[in-house]
C-alpha cells in the first residue's frame, strides 16, 4: 500500500520525523518498505505566468514568450510546446536551474533568439512520463513561489507491507489510527455534513443472499455534472497513492476507499432496467467488467443484479453495462458489507485481482457504511453538484463480535515485561477498543473495523506493539541448556541431497499441486486428496508421487534441445488414511511422508571420444539407487511387480528388511509417448524414512593373506532369480563356519542357450565369482574346493541347480 506522508499528516501529525514515523510503524508491525521522496531532486524552478506570446522570426514550431517570474521584470524564453498560451501558468527553470539527469539551465539563443530559462513539461521535472506540452499549473499559484513549495513536492511516499490480518490499516485513516495510538498525537477522522435530502427517489433493493451481503446502503443522486474536474488536491493525492485520475465520479469512489478504507460502486441510474438484486449468480450467466473481461460466472459467485440482468461482480468489480460516463446524470451510489468468505479466491479465479476485492476479502468495517456514504455524497455534491435521495440502509446479517477476555497475568508470562494495569488500560484507550475490568482480566468488546481480534493472544499481541518490541528487555532461558545428541547412523535431508548429487543428479522443487490426470496416470490413484481452492484449475490435486513432476521436468529440457537429463526431488506426497477414503479431509486424515525420486534420461555419461553413445539403461540407475542406501544396499531385494508409471518387464519393487521402500524401472511406454520422448526414462522413488537409516561401519581384523578367486557355473530353471541364489550362498555362509573364509560374491554372467528345432529354452547359466581369504593361513586348493563343494551342493538342494561344463 502507497500512500504519501502529508495524506497522513493531515488526519494525524506527531511530532517525529519522517524516519522516526517509518521505524515506529514497522516496530508496530506495519513494516515500512520504502520511502522515496514524491519528485526527483532539483533546484531553481518557480511558478511563472506567460504574460505574451508571439511567433519565432525563424521557426515554424517555435514561439517567443513574455513570462513573469515574480522578479518584477519579464524573461524572454523561447518555447516549442503546442500547449503554450498567454494567460498560462507554468513551471519554469531560471538560468542557473539543476534539473532531474543533472541538466543545468543557462542563457541560450534559439534559432538566433536569446531565450533566459525553461519552461517545463512533466516529465522534464520528473513528475511523470508525460511530455506532451508545459504543465499547467493552477492560476492561483504565485509568480515566483518555489515549485517544490507550490505542489509540496517535499514529500514522502511511504510504501508500507501488510501483513492479510490487518485489513484495517489499507486505508490512511486505519494507518493513523495506528500513528494516533504509537505517538499520543490526536486523531482527525474525516467527517461531512450531511448532504440535504431534496429528492425522494429510491431504488428498490432486495438481499436475497445473507450468506453473502450482510448489509447494502445506497442512495439516488440526479442531476450531476459527470464532466466536472477532479480537484488538483485529490488528483494529488490519487497519483501519490498509485492512483490515476480518470474521471470525478470514480476518483471520488477511489478516494474515498484510499482514505476510509471503504470500497463503493457508482452506477448510473438510468442504465439499470428494474429493481436491485443481491444475489448468487446462476450457472451460466456472464458479465462484462470494466476492465473490458467478460466472465462466466457459477452459483459459487455473488452478484448484483438489475431484473434479470448481472451489472456487477460482488464485492470485486462493476459491469460495464451499468459503468458511469462523462454524458452520467443520475447515478446511485452504493455502499455494503460482503462477507469475507464470500468474496475470498473469487477474483482469482478469473484471473484479476481488485482494489476493492483485496480488501472485502480481508474485512472491512460494517458499522460506519451511513456516515461513509454521506461522505462520498458529499464529495459528489461539492464537485459535482447534484439533489440526493434518501439513505436505504438495509441490515441484513451482521457480524457477532463476541467479548475478548484477556489476562494480565497470561499477558506478563507471554510477554516477559510486567507492564502495568494502567498502561495495558491507556493501550486499549489509545486504540480505540473499549473494555471493561474483571479483577485484572480485560473484557474488550472488537470494534467493527477489527477482524483480528478474536482470542487471547491478539490482544497480547496489541500491547506488545503499542508498548513497543524494543522495550522488551531481552531474557536468557530459564531452562538449562542441553545439546541433542545426533545418531551416527541417521542421515538427514541434506546429506541425502548431497549423495544424490554425488550420482550427477540435479535437484528440482515441484508443485505439490498436480493434474489430476497425473494422479491417475503416474499412481494409480482415482481418489486424490483434492484442494477445496486450487491456485489453477489444473493443479487440483495433492500428488502421491513424485515421478510425474519429474517428467515433466524431462519433457520441458527434452524440448528444449536438452539431450541428457538427470534430476532428483525430495519432497513430501499427500496420501489418504486407509480410515478416510472418502469425503472431504482434516490435516490429521492426511499421511505426508518424505520421498526422494529421481529420473534419468538420455546418454549414460556425457558425450565424450573415449566412450561409445549408449542410453542410460535399468541397471545404471539401479547402482545408483544402491549407492544412496550405502552399506545397506547389499540389504536390498529387487521384486518383480507392476507399477502404473512403470514398464511391464522393465521394473521392480524394492524391499528392505522385508518391507517395500521404493520403485525403479523405465517410464512406461505409453506416458514415454504421451510426453513425446523419444526414449523412455529411467525413474526410481524411494521412502526417506527408509534411506535415513544408516548402518555404522564394522571393524574387522585385515588379512595379510593373499585372496583366492574362484568362478562357479551354474544351470537352474529361467523362473529362478540370481539374487536368490545368492541369498541361499549368504544363508550357507552363515550357517557354515568352514565358509567363513567367503569374503564376498557377485554375480558376473548370465548365459541363455538359443531355441533350436522349435524347442523353448528353459534354463539359463548363471556364473559366480568368489573371492575366499583366511586370516591366519594361506587357502591350499583342497580347502578352496571343499568350501565351492558346499556351497555348491547348497544351491543345488534349494533351488536343482546343476554345475556347468
Amino acid at each position: 500500500m502507497q500512500f504519501p506522508e502529508s495524506w497522513l499528516r493531515a488526519l494525524v501529525n506527531p511530532t517525529i520525523t519522517t524516519d522516526e514515523l517509518a521505524h515506529r510503524l514497522t516496530m508496530a508491525g506495519l513494516e515500512v518498505e520504502e520511502t522515496a521522496p514524491a519528485a526527483p531532486p532539483f533546484s531553481g524552478v518557480v511558478v511563472a505566468h506567460i504574460v505574451d506570446i508571439a511567433p519565432h522570426p525563424d521557426a515554424d514550431k517555435l514561439r517567443v514568450c513574455q513570462v513573469d517570474d515574480g522578479s518584477g521584470e519579464p524573461l524572454q524564453i523561447v518555447c516549442g510546446a503546442p500547449n503554450a498560451a498567454k494567460g498560462l501558468t507554468i513551471p519554469l527553470a531560471r538560468v542557473g536551474a539543476e534539473l532531474p539527469g543533472g541538466i543545468k539551465i543557462g542563457v541560450a539563443k534559439m534559432r538566433g533568439v536569446a531565450s533566459s530559462g525553461m519552461l517545463c513539461s512533466a516529465r522534464e521535472l520528473g513528475l511523470s512520463q508525460d511530455h506532451a506540452g508545459l504543465l499547467e499549473l493552477s492560476n492561483e499559484l504565485k509568480p515566483g513561489t518555489p515549485i517544490r513549495e507550490a505542489l509540496d513536492l517535499d514529500d514522502t511516499l511511504f510504501t508500507l507491507k501488510l501483513t492479510p490480518n490487518r485489513a484495517d490499516c489499507l486505508s490512511i485513516l486505519g494507518v493513523a489510527r495506528e500513528v494516533a495510538a504509537l505517538t499520543g498525537a490526536p486523531l482527525s477522522i474525516p467527517t461531512a455534513v450531511a448532504v440535504p435530502v431534496e429528492l425522494q427517489d429510491r431504488l428498490p433493493v432486495k438481499v436475497s443472499a445473507p450468506d453473502l451481503c450482510g448489509r447494502f446502503a445506497g442512495r439516488v443522486i440526479r442531476g450531476v455534472n459527470a464532466r466536472a474536474a477532479t480537484p488538483e488536491w485529490m488528483k494529488t493525492r490519487l497519483e501519490r497513492a498509485g492512483q490515476r485520475s480518470i474521471s470525478a465520479l470514480v476518483d471520488i469512489s477511489n478516494y474515498v476507499m484510499l482514505e476510509l478504507g471503504r470500497p463503493s460502486h457508482i452506477f448510473d441510474l438510468d442504465k439499470i432496467g428494474g429493481d436491485v438484486e443481491v444475489r448468487w449468480a446462476r450457472e451460466g450467466e456472464r458479465l462484462e467488467l470494466l476492465n473490458g473481461q467478460t466472465v462466466e460466472l457459477n452459483p459459487k459467485v455473488g452478484v448484483v443484479a438489475a431484473g434479470d440482468q448481472v451489472e456487477s461482480l460482488a464485492g470485486i468489480m462493476g459491469g460495464e453495462a451499468t459503468a458511469v460516463t462523462l454524458d452520467t446524470t443520475n447515478i446511485y451510489v452504493e455502499a455494503a458489507f460482503w462477507w469475507p468468505e464470500a468474496i475470498a479466491g473469487r477474483a482469482r479465479r478469473f484471473k484479476f485481482s481488485s482494489e476493492a476485492s483485496h480488501r472485502f476479502e480481508r474485512g472491512v468495517d460494517y458499522a460506519s457504511i451511513p456516515e461513509h456514504l454521506e461522505f462520498i455524497s458529499r464529495l459528489i455534491l461539492d464537485i459535482c453538484g447534484g439533489q440526493a435521495g434518501p439513505i436505504d440502509d438495509q441490515v441484513v446479517n451482521l457480524p457477532e463480535r463476541k467479548p475478548v477476555r484477556m489476562r494480565l497475568s497470561r499477558c506478563h508470562r507471554v510477554l516477559g515485561v510486567a507492564v502495568s494495569q494502567a498502561d495495558v488500560a491507556q493501550i486499549f484507550t489509545n486504540l480505540g477498543l473499549s473494555f471493561k475490568l474483571d479483577g485484572e482480566d480485560f473484557i474488550v468488546d472488537p470494534p467493527s473495523y477489527r477482524f483480528d481480534l478474536e482470542i487471547e493472544e491478539d490482544l497480547i499481541e496489541e500491547v506488545a506493539r503499542i508498548y513497543g518490541f524494543e522495550r522488551l528487555p531481552d531474557v536468557p532461558p530459564v531452562a538449562r541448556a542441553q545439546m541433542f545428541s545426533q545418531p551416527e547412523v541417521r542421515r538427514g535431508p541434506h546429506t541425502l541431497r548431497r549423495l544424490a548429487a554425488a550420482q550427477d543428479y540435479q535437484e528440482v522443487v515441484n508443485y505439490s499441486f498436480v493434474e489430476a490426470d497425473w494422479e491417475r496416470d503416474y499412481a494409480g490413484n482415482d481418489n486424490p486428496v483434492r484442494l477445496l481452492n486450487p491456485i489453477a484449475s489444473h493443479l487440483s490435486v495433492m500428488r502421491s508421487s513424485l515421478i510425474a513432476g519429474l517428467v515433466a521436468n524431462i519433457r520441458y529440457n527434452a524440448n528444449r534441445k536438452q539431450s541428457r537429463v538427470r534430476v532428483f526431488e525430495l519432497g513430501r506426497v499427500f496420501l489418504r488414511d486407509e480410515a478416510q477414503q472418502d469425503g472431504p479431509l482434516s490435516v490429521a486424515g492426511v499421511n505426508q511422508p518424505l520421498r526422494l525420486a529421481g529420473a534419468a534420461w538420455g546418454p549414460a555419461v556425457e558425450e565424450q571420444w573415449g566412450v561409445s553413445t549408449r542410453q542410460v539403461d535399468f541397471y545404471d540407475v539401479k547402482m545408483d539407487v544402491e549407492a544412496l542406501f550405502g552399506a545397506r544396499a547389499k540389504q536390498l531385494r529387487f521384486v518383480v511387480a507392476q507399477h502404473p508409471a512403470l514398464h511391464p518387464g522393465r521394473s521392480a519393487r524394492i524391499d528392505l528388511d522385508g518391507r517395500a521402500v521404493g520403485w525403479i524401472g523405465e517410464l512406461h511406454p505409453r506416458w514415454a509417448q504421451q510426453s513425446d520422448l523419444a526414449h523412455a526414462p529411467v525413474v526410481f522413488e524411494l521412502d526417506v524414512e527408509a534411506l535415513s537409516e544408516g548402518q555404522l561401519p564394522k571393524v574387522r581384523e585385515l588379512s595379510r593373506q593373499p585372496v583366492v578367486v574362484r568362478d562357479l557355473a551354474l544351470w537352474v530353471d529361467l523362473q529362478v532369480s540370481a539374487q536368490a541364489m545368492l541369498d541361499t550362498v549368504a544363508a550357507a555362509i552363515a550357517a557354515d563356519a568352514t565358509l567363513s573364509v567367503v569374503q564376498d560374491v557377485s554375480l558376473f554372467d548370465v548365459w541363455r542357450d538359443k531355441a533350436q528345432d522349435g524347442k523353448p529354452v528353459t534354463e539359463k547359466s548363471l556364473a559366480f565369482r568368489f573371492w575366499l581369504q583366511d586370516t591366519e593361513v594361506t587357502l591350499d586348493e583342497a580347502r578352496v574346493a571343499d568350501c565351492l563343494a558346499r556351497i555348491t551342493q547348497a544351491l543345488v538342494s534349494a533351488h536343482g541347480a546343476r554345475q556347468r561344463t
